[in-house]
This record gives C-alpha cells, sequence and structure tokens, in this order.
C-alpha cells in the first residue's frame, strides 16, 4: 500500500510542484491550502507523515498550531516542517511544538524526500516492534519501554516524539558513553544538522526538568556529543 503524505501549503505552485514529485517517487498525496480545511479531515485520520508549512495564508504560524493540534492526536505522526524562512528561532520554535524535522524551502527536493523515506522507515521499524515483547530499559529513575516507545522518570510519564525518544534511548543503552550527533541521527533514523540535534537534546532535557529540577541525566561532551551521566544509573 502506497505511503500516505499530507501536504499543508498556501501556494498552489508550490504545492503542485511537491505533490508531483512526491507522487512520482510512488506516494499517495493530500494537499491543503490552509490550516482549517487540513485540520477538518486530519482530525478523522491522520496520514503516515505530515509536512507542514509554517506560514499559512493570513496566519504567519498557523502552521505552528496545525502541529500542536497534531501532537495533541498523536505523539508519534512524523512531522516535518516546510517554511521560507531560515531562522534558527523559527527552528527552535518548531522542534519545541514537537516537528521531527525543519527544512527550509529552497532544499532541494531530493534533500526532502531523503529525509521523508528515513521518517517513514523509522515509523515503520516502531509498528513492527510493537508486535514483540517489551523490551523495557531502567536507568535509576529513569524507565524506558522500547516497544511501546514510553518514557517515565520516577514513575511520572514523559511524552517525547519519535526522534527524541530514538535520541535518549540511544544515550541510555550506555550510560557514560558519548554519542556525536552523527550517531544520535542514526539511532533516529532522520538527517538533521547539528543545531537542529541540539535544539531536540534541549528539549529532551526541559521536560525532564519540568518534572525535576535536579535532572542531570544529559550530559555535554564539548566537541564531541552528549552522553547519559552514569551516576543516573
Amino acid at each position: 500500500m502506497k505511503k500516505h503524505v499530507v501536504l499543508i501549503e498556501d501556494e498552489p505552485a508550490i504545492r503542485d510542484n511537491y505533490r508531483a514529485a512526491f507522487e512520482r517517487r510512488g506516494y499517495r498525496v493530500s494537499a491543503h491550502g490552509d490550516r482549517s480545511s487540513a485540520w477538518q479531515v486530519l482530525r478523522q485520520s491522520l496520514p503516515d507523515l505530515a509536512i507542514i508549512d509554517v506560514g499559512l495564508g493570513d496566519e504567519p504560524e498557523g502552521g505552528f498550531a496545525l502541529c500542536q493540534d497534531l501532537r495533541s492526536l498523536s505523539q508519534t505522526l512524523p512531522i516535518i516542517f516546510l517554511t521560507a524562512r531560515d531562522s534558527d528561532i523559527d527552528s527552535v520554535h518548531g522542534l519545541r511544538l514537537g516537528a521531527d524535522d525543519y527544512v527550509t524551502k529552497d532544499m532541494s527536493l531530493d534533500h526532502l524526500l531523503a529525509r521523508v523515506t528515513a521518517l517513514l522507515r523509522r515509523a515503520d521499524a516502531w509498528a513492527e516492534a510493537l508486535q514483540k515483547p517489551d523490551e523495557v530499559l531502567q536507568r535509576g529513575k529513569l524507565t524506558i519501554n522500547v516497544d511501546r516507545m514510553t518514557v517515565a522518570w520516577d514513575e511520572t510519564p514523559i511524552d517525547l516524539t519519535v526522534t527524541e525518544f530514538w535520541m535518549l534511548h540511544s544515550l541510555v543503552q550506555h550510560p557514560g558513553h558519548v554519542r556525536s550527533r552523527e550517531q544520535l541521527m542514526e539511532a533516529a533514523s532522520t538527517v538533521l544538522d547539528d543545531n537542529t540535534v541540539t535544539s531536540h537534546i534541549k528539549r529532551i532535557r526541559r521536560k525532564f526538568s519540568q518534572l525535576d529540577e535536579t535532572f542531570d541525566g544529559i550530559q555535554t561532551a564539548y566537541g564531541m556529543g552528549y552522553r547519559w551521566n552514569a551516576r543516573e544509573v
């Protein structure tokens, strides 16, 4: 069955160009030009992946609002932000809202398609894992159920996106061992730039710190990457 990609983009020429490119690659594509019409459809049935323009018509940040709505329905739906604004502020804000990736419209279609392929491959791997007996990692106050993709700190659940989950899982597997940004990307089956990886790590830390102000589980190894604090084991 063809993978279903939904594209929310308010510029007709760009929307049609992307739709044609994805359909040539064998995807089933649904396209919408504004947030309200997209939400009316998406709240009834989710696609396999969503590509959302940040600015939608007269809503400069309509894409951010739609992302929040989608995350209320699914923490695991792969979401990519698409925008003409090449701004670190936009990127960080988008990732805080739960997007898995963030690309600008000047990026080549081949690059965008590669990122989509990676995210869908990861989603398939997760769905397959659900059919197996649960694998649970316990590290001190941290509990990770790998197959259910759930995380708890001191028995309190923490909601992570798929990208955040697999980055955390990579760090926790071998406490004290440094994981480079490239290794974290590989673990999350995605292609990101260094700043985006850093934004994901900051978001993960923030979620834990909201529950525990003393949280120090994720340490920065300057110039190398990140590691899970062995003292948290």
